[in-house]
C-alpha cells in the first residue's frame, strides 16, 4: 500500500499493529472514532487493545498521515490528510470527503478584505440529503 511507503519515508515503524489501523482506514474510507476502529478490528478477528489504537492514531495523525476531526463527540480519523473539504448531513451526522476549488477571483476578494495570501483552505459545508424523485 502506498501508505506504508508513506510511512517508512518518514521514518515510521511499520508495527503489525499500526498495518492493521491503516488497512481498515483505507478500506472503510470514512471517518471512525478510536472506539470504532477497536471495534472493527477485533470484530474482524485482530487482537488490539484500546491503548495500542489511540496510541497509533495519534501518532499517524501527528507524522500527517490521517487526519483528526475534532468533534462535538469526539475525534474522528481518517484516511486522507491532503487538503480537502467535508460534507456533513445534519440528519445522520455522516462525512463525505469532497474535493472543491473555489474560484480564483473569491480567493483574490477573500485577500483583498484580509490581508492575508491564502496558500490552502478547507470549506466545512452541511446540508440533508434531497430526496430525488
Amino acid at each position: 500500500m502506498e501508505v506504508f511507503d508513506r510511512c517508512r519515508n518518514l521514518g515510521m515503524r511499520l508495527s503489525r499493529q499500526r498495518r492493521m489501523v491503516l488497512d481498515l482506514l483505507w478500506s472503510e474510507r470514512s471517518h471512525l472514532s478510536a472506539r470504532d476502529i477497536f471495534e472493527k478490528l477485533n470484530a474482524r478477528g485482530r487482537s488490539i487493545g484500546h491503548t495500542s489504537v489511540y496510541q497509533n492514531l495519534e501518532a499517524l495523525q501527528s507524522a500527517g498521515v490521517i487526519e483528526c476531526l475534532d468533534r462535538a463527540n469526539g475525534r474522528l480519523y481518517g484516511y486522507r490528510s491532503d487538503p480537502h473539504s467535508h460534507l456533513t448531513c445534519l440528519d445522520s451526522g455522516s462525512i463525505e470527503d469532497i474535493d472543491v476549488e473555489l474560484p480564483s477571483d473569491l480567493l483574490e476578494q477573500i485577500e483583498r478584505r484580509t490581508g492575508f495570501r491564502i496558500e490552502s483552505y478547507t470549506l466545512q459545508l452541511n446540508g440533508r440529503r434531497t430526496l430525488e424523485d
